[in-house]
């Protein structure tokens, strides 16, 4: 009966977003609702396992999603983003052209959600093929696949982090590992498999061409640029581990800095993964906010702010999306369900990695959003992690690169590539729905690979 119920508890989710259209949240809770009752659970329970899924969810992972679009915002306003494609363009130069996008594209998304870069990185891709002459998808996939890449595999971006969050995986660690699993998928991906689709010749659209641009003498340095682009990436990836190697020691050893003391206790706090990105956030907003520009045309702290306002309005429905997606699997917990499925599950032949991976490559497919299919498939397979010596981070990366499997016409950024890059459905399938697969099982190779190592 468990089994039966998730289901059919999918496939009303699927039905739900994907042919009645309706909101995501709001299906997420319909469903949980559904599922509670069905499974037996009393009315009361149900609402307060949906409220606590809910909180225990978001909890910090509101400040880091919320602090990342914030950066992104202030690195797509201030023309950082610009000036890193730029500067990359230059030390590779027309001939490698292809790799120094595929680098310009990881590096700014990294702070971007991906719609946003995607906007963002669309007039440079332009630009630079009237430039170089080169056709247009060459150009514009190895940009594109580090953008989506980024978007699947690595914190602070939503899905990969509330999956981290969800199975107690160290976001510092997630994104040491994402780095490593991510080179190789973009290198397949963008440049190899870039290189192919010269015979696709679609004409640009002038009036997306001619999208508002922050003029070059206004462009933040070349320095500030990529220091605010990958400084989450600088505290993330070193302070987690830095707090480990100097505040805990084996039993019957004294560590090498007290946790009572101010330097303990400072570094303690800037280990934690919300403070990183609050850090970011603060140095963007002196850097590429108050002091760009000449003096008397620098921004006021007031239009500052009012970027970073717009940046958590644009943030909100993720939010909203994770937090229907933690109702379900509370849901699934409280009802025995996760028990019921782990129990199913550690008896299965697959091996745990392969089987998230696969798990969420399926929803992705029924349903269309990568971040859907994240968080949907963790919920599922919870109890194996819990059972079994499964690497939480390795599984983060799993489920993220199977998130991203087969894009086609139920996904919005189907439709945005399409559009932007005026292709038929027929060409749009064969250029992103592939280049959006060879990313998902480039990532699984890498994974397995990565868990033969540690």
């Amino acid at each position: 009966m468990p089994l039966l119920l998730t289901l059919l508890g999918i496939l009303a989710l699927v039905f739900l977003i994907a042919y009645v259209k309706l909101d995501t949240f709001i299906s997420f809770v319909l469903v949980s609702l559904a599922i509670g009752l069905a499974a037996g659970m009393d009315v009361s329970a149900v609402g307060k396992s949906i409220q606590t899924g809910i909180g225990g969810t978001l909890g910090d992972l509101v400040l880091i999603i919320g602090f990342g679009a914030m950066l992104g915002r202030l690195v797509a306003e201030s023309g950082a983003a610009r000036q890193i494609t730029n500067v990359l363009i230059g030390w590779f130069g027309i001939k490698n052209i292809r790799w120094g996008l595929a680098l310009a594209g990881f590096i700014i998304g990294i702070p971007l959600f991906y719609n946003a870069g995607f906007i963002i990185v669309a007039p440079l891709i332009f630009t630079i093929t009237f430039s170089s002459r080169l056709p247009l998808l060459t150009v514009a996939i190895p940009m594109l696949s580090a953008l989506s890449v980024a978007h699947g595999y690595l914190p602070p971006h939503p899905s990969p982090a509330a999956i981290a969050g969800q199975l107690n995986a160290k976001i510092g660690l997630t994104l040491f590992y994402g780095i490593l699993v991510a080179i190789p998928a973009i290198i397949v991906a963008g440049p190899i498999f870039g290189k192919t689709l010269g015979g696709f010749q679609p004409k640009i659209d002038r009036e997306l061409f001619n999208i508002k641009e922050v003029p070059t003498t206004d462009l933040p340095g070349a320095g500030i640029s990529f220091l605010v682009a990958l400084l989450p990436v600088v505290l993330l990836t070193i302070f987690g581990p830095l707090k480990t190697y100097l505040l805990t020691a084996p039993e019957g050893q004294t560590p090498v800095l007290d946790k009572a003391s101010l330097a303990g206790k400072l570094l303690t706090l800037v280990a934690e993964p919300y403070m990183g990105m609050l850090l970011s956030v603060l140095v963007a907003i002196w850097v590429l906010g108050l002091r760009r520009g000449a003096d008397g045309k620098r921004p006021t702290m007031k239009s500052v702010m009012k970027e970073l306002e717009e940046a958590i309005k644009a943030a909100s429905p993720i939010l909203l999306v994770i937090a229907g997606a933690g109702a379900l699997k509370q849901i699934f917990a409280d009802s025995g369900t996760s028990t019921y499925i782990g129990g199913l599950l550690a008896g299965v032949a697959i091996p745990p990695l392969l089987l998230g991976w696969g798990m969420a490559g399926f929803i992705r497919i029924c349903v269309g959003s990568a971040t859907v299919a994240g968080l949907t498939t963790v919920g599922i397979i919870l109890p194996l992690i819990q059972s079994q010596n499964v690497n939480p981070e390795l599984m983060v990366l799993a489920i993220g690169s199977g998130s991203l499997m087969c894009s086609h016409i139920n996904d919005p950024g189907f439709w945005l590539f399409k559009e932007y890059f005026n292709l038929s459905i027929p060409d749009t399938l064969r250029t992103w729905t592939v280049m959006e697969t060879i990313v998902s099982v480039v990532g699984l190779l890498g994974v397995l690979a990565l868990s033969a190592i540690i």
